[in-house]
Parts: C-alpha cells; sequence; structure tokens
C-alpha cells in the first residue's frame, strides 16, 4: 500500500448529484483494491487560475488515500474519459503505509475536520451576536 492525495476539479455546472457520483465511484475504485480513504474533502466552487475547457471556475475535491498504482492508474483513465473532470493531479505522499499508520491518520483527519467545524460554529455564533448587538443599536437610536 502507498499514500496519495488527489486533487480533482469538475465542471461548475455539475450537480450534487454528479459531483457525490464522480466522488463514490472513484471511493469504489480505491476501496475494491483494498485500499483506504484516510480525507475526502469538498472545497467547493472556486475561480481557476487560468480557463480550462472554457471554463473560468471550478469545483473542487480533495482525497488523501491509501491505495495501490493500480487503482490510481483505473481511477485517472475514467477522469480522462470523464468530460465532466476538467483537471485531476495525483501525487505519492508515501511509498509504504502500514495499516496501523492509515488508522493513526485517519483520526488526525478526523481531528481536523471536528477542530474545523466547532471553529465555523463558533464564527457563526460570533456573527449572530454581532448581529443583534447591531439591532440593538439601532432601536435604541430610534
Amino acid at each position: 500500500m502507498r499514500r496519495y492525495e488527489t486533487v480533482f476539479i469538475l465542471r461548475p455546472s455539475q450537480s450534487e448529484d454528479e459531483i457525490n457520483a464522480i466522488i463514490e465511484n472513484t471511493k469504489n475504485i480505491i476501496l475494491s483494491d483494498k485500499g483506504s480513504i484516510i480525507d475526502l474533502n469538498k472545497w467547493g466552487m472556486k475561480k481557476l487560475a487560468y480557463t480550462i475547457k472554457k471554463e473560468i471556475q471550478g469545483q473542487y475535491v480533495f482525497c488523501d488515500f491509501a491505495g495501490t498504482p493500480a487503482s490510481v492508474a483505473e481511477f485517472e483513465r475514467k477522469f480522462r474519459i470523464d468530460d465532466a473532470v476538467l483537471k485531476y493531479l495525483t501525487i505519492k505522499t508515501a511509498d509504504a503505509i502500514s495499516e496501523e499508520e492509515i488508522g493513526k491518520a485517519i483520526a488526525e483527519a478526523d481531528a481536523k475536520h471536528a477542530v474545523q467545524a466547532k471553529e465555523t460554529s463558533e464564527d457563526e455564533d460570533q456573527a449572530v451576536t454581532e448581529e443583534d448587538e447591531s439591532i440593538e443599536e439601532t432601536t435604541d437610536e430610534e
């Protein structure tokens, strides 16, 4: 097993169901070869640095996984065929990864997501509090 990271950019016109279908297909290829998904993030719509296939925006998806070179070759082959995929890049981050290291990496990714979710909820709470304060100031002035 080797550790890889893949980022792929999908057309902005893709619906949420179509994006999820591409992600599921990629996950199934990795998992069918006895691989493991460590981290999978939809980064959302981003502006491209340059136009790709006449598109100026794209839906970014990041996948950190442990798998075999054959599974990488297979999903990259499908990416080349699929018109919805604008670009993709896969890099090998480790030549070998054990089951223990995979479990540790998954735990680290989950912890990172939990911290991000907590920060997001705190930011939203702060925004609501600031909005409430501005409403109170407006009513005091009247």
